[in-house]
């Protein structure tokens, strides 16, 4: 449909504008939400017209889907600065993983709460006195509840027999890889402990968690997250063979007359002799991936497509889309265009011998040190570099300001 011609019928082009049609303006709308929600609110920010006929993510923002934000990724201060510091005055920073943008939030709720994670752009808070455990839009400020964490410890039995309750719970907030569903009017949660290498589920309709009676496997790097399902990655032992695993959401038996979770189940095998340890899994642009070195001298790092493994074609690949892995406890997938020396189809991850950050060009095979030019220190990453924040960002407890650390 062509634009209004301005001035047509003695109007104001912005008049004509706002007059458009309401099912035009809710596909159009619809159209913009399916790219990034802060463009979608800019959008309904342009007249009352626009506004009132798209839905106003406030209110919805954690229950539906389509207002996740889901490539957006809080960013750390630096120099200490963890979110809730009263230096930052309760505002954080966030980053678009697809165009660079940097905004601020206002969160107070960081001045009693840490993050344990972030799925589909929410985070998972943790509450500090009283362990509840809350999802947050952070543009939105939605919450979803969920029970507190310390309602699993019951359920631990000989697990972290000799911690005291509040440190029990720290040790399981650690490390946790969160997963988010919703059906018939709840919001499902699984949590995988790595702590304990269990996974527990509750929804937003119970009063507590859940923990799994069979556990996950002990050498496995922690699962990841992906459309609602948990994803888990582990080697045979005494091989090199990697089989990765699937655990689905909660499902309702009426048997025990409520949920219960299923145990993972085998989806793909990567057979011997083309990965070792460390290996991991890693979401990008919509397709999983499955990466690590080839060998012991671990001067190749191999990629390979989780769907490729799933029909035995056991083929790395070269090119990831132009974006950039960065890798560690968790991973994250950067468009080139948000970085400021962009080099693509790279990854990013920690020497394990030298210990400082490298970058891997999988088109190449070439080495090189992951800095910018936003480094303090000339060569060396420092607390500015770009590629050193959103490398923190690969690791939980960097988003965590524990009981132990001052407020002031």
């Amino acid at each position: 449909m062509p634009p209004p011609a301005p001035g047509a019928d003695g109007a104001p082009a912005a008049d004509r504008w706002a007059s458009l049609p309401g099912d035009l303006i809710r596909l159009v709308a619809s159209r913009v939400l399916a790219g990034d929600l802060l463009d979608y609110v800019r959008f309904r920010a342009v007249c009352a017209s626009w506004r009132s006929g798209a839905a106003c993510p406030r209110g919805r923002g954690v229950a539906d889907p389509r207002f996740h934000p889901r490539r957006w990724m809080m960013l750390p201060e630096g120099h200490g600065l963890r979110p809730g510091h009263p230096d930052l005055r309760g505002y954080i920073r966030f980053l678009n993983l697809d165009t660079g943008t940097l905004v601020r939030a206002h969160l107070p709720l960081f001045s009693d709460h840490c993050a344990i994670d972030s799925v589909d752009g929410l985070l998972l808070l943790l509450g500090e006195e009283d362990s509840a455990v809350r999802l947050l839009h952070p543009f939105t400020g939605d919450i979803a509840e969920l029970p507190p964490l310390a309602t699993i410890l019951p359920q631990l039995g000989p697990l972290l027999r000799n911690c005291p309750a509040p440190y029990k719970i720290r040790r399981l907030a650690d490390v946790v890889s969160a997963s988010v569903s919703f059906s018939a009017g709840a919001i499902s949660v699984m949590l995988a402990l790595h702590e304990v290498h269990h996974v527990a589920f509750a929804t937003t309709l119970d009063r507590q968690w859940t923990l799994s009676s069979w556990r996950y496997e002990l050498a496995s790097p922690p699962p990841m997250s992906f459309q609602g399902k948990l994803y888990i990655a582990s080697d045979v032992l005494y091989s090199t063979i990697v089989e990765i695993f699937l655990v689905d959401p909660p499902v309702k038996d009426a048997v025990v007359s409520g949920y219960v979770l299923h145990p993972p189940k085998l989806i793909a095998t990567l057979p011997e002799g083309n990965l070792i340890r460390p290996f991991y899994l890693a979401e990008c642009d919509s397709e999983i991936l499955l990466l690590g070195h080839k060998e012991f001298y671990m001067s190749q790092i191999v990629v390979f497509k989780l769907a490729d493994l799933v029909v035995q074609r056991c083929i790395p690949i070269t090119s990831i889309g132009g974006n950039t892995l960065f890798v560690s406890e968790r991973s994250l997938s950067v468009a080139s265009k948000a970085l400021p020396n962009p080099m693509g189809d790279s990854v990013v991850h920690i020497h394990p011998s030298e210990h400082y950050a490298v970058q891997y060009h999988l088109i190449s095979g070439t080495w090189s040190s992951a800095t910018d030019h936003c480094s303090l220190y000339g060569p060396a990453p420092g607390p500015c570099s770009l590629y050193h924040l959103i490398h923190t960002c690969c690791s939980r407890n960097r988003w965590q300001r524990l009981k132990k650390e001052s407020k002031h």
